[in-house]
């Protein structure tokens, strides 16, 4: 990458304030979890990794000409990944099986391929992650997990997707928008 610095960048769907304020509230002190903070929840739609300037001006151009028309996601139901082992990731569920997400998340991943970008090729599952667990013990989380196990909150519109950078700190993550994308029919 001929000394221009590159770009770790991802691609995902915005929450509205008021449904980050919601997730917001589920977050409880449990030793060894970092909770994403508020203002940083997102559902990611795919990560792409570091890319060069001239990549990101490739892709942003592919990713204006897709055509989703805007939809409704529901927001429910919690869970960990791994699902039965030590927890690594809290995530908040979205839009199970919502056709027009998945459809979204197609033109992605074929812009991505038509723009040489590499895929992870494992199976898409809509989620927010709420936190991170470090030496988080199983039975807090399980405990969290069951005390919030009816946790469902309002859906939210889809009228954007939107290319953010991300910069790793030793605080966590920045995450900054480079360029946001209007869903229409």
């Amino acid at each position: 990458m001929n000394g221009e610095a590159s770009q770790r960048l991802f691609i995902a769907i915005d929450l509205p304030v008021p449904h980050r304020e919601i997730l917001g509230a589920l977050q409880v002190p449990i030793r060894g979890v970092a909770w994403t903070p508020p203002e940083q929840l997102h559902l990611t739609l795919r990560f792409l990794g570091d890319a060069d300037r001239e990549t990101r001006t490739a892709l942003t151009a592919k990713l204006s000409h897709i055509s989703v028309e805007p939809f409704i996601l529901p927001l429910a139901g919690l869970g960990v990944f791994p699902p039965r082992e030590t927890p690594k990731i809290i995530w908040a569920g979205v839009g199970h099986g919502h056709p027009r997400l998945f459809q979204l998340r197609q033109q992605i991943d074929d812009t991505l391929l038509a723009t040489g970008m590499d895929l992870d090729l494992r199976t898409f599952v809509a989620h927010i992650t709420l936190a991170r667990c470090g030496r988080a013990g199983k039975p807090q989380v399980a405990a969290f997990l069951k005390q919030n196990q009816a946790f469902e909150g309002p859906p939210f519109k889809v009228e954007r997707f939107i290319l953010y950078s991300s910069r790793l700190t030793p605080d966590g993550a920045i995450h900054q928008v480079e360029d946001e994308f209007r869903l229409c029919g």
